[in-house]
């Protein structure tokens, strides 16, 4: 499955280029742009077990410094100020890193 078979490439693309430039990027406008936060759970889920490179059921800080390229190759990595941002902002459980639950909170909120 690909990120593709549930959100639009050109939402994609439209999401990507609206952060280009380092620390402009917002999870919350970048799921409503590329179009995740419209989604279903399940949909949500499934774009988390994609975004779960290492298959270990959480998105730790490592995958998500590199969470725009899994959109888009060529897009930039995140900053490490915009990597510590997303993950706390969806972290309930101060453990570092996104389980899928938290994941799914946090795009359908």
């Amino acid at each position: 499955m690909s990120l593709t078979s549930i959100l639009s490439a050109d939402d994609i693309q439209n999401a990507i280029k609206d952060c280009e430039a380092p620390d402009t990027f917002c999870y919350k406008k970048f799921f409503k742009l590329c179009g995740l936060s419209s989604k279903t759970p399940k949909e949500v889920k499934d774009v988390f077990q994609i975004l779960d490179e290492d298959n270990s059921g959480y998105i730790e800080h490592s995958e998500l410094k590199f969470f725009l390229q899994r959109f888009i190759p060529s897009a930039r990595t995140l900053t490490d100020a915009e990597t510590k941002s997303f993950i706390s902002a969806a972290d309930d459980d101060s453990d570092g890193k996104i389980g899928v639950e938290e994941f799914q909170s946090m795009v359908l909120s």
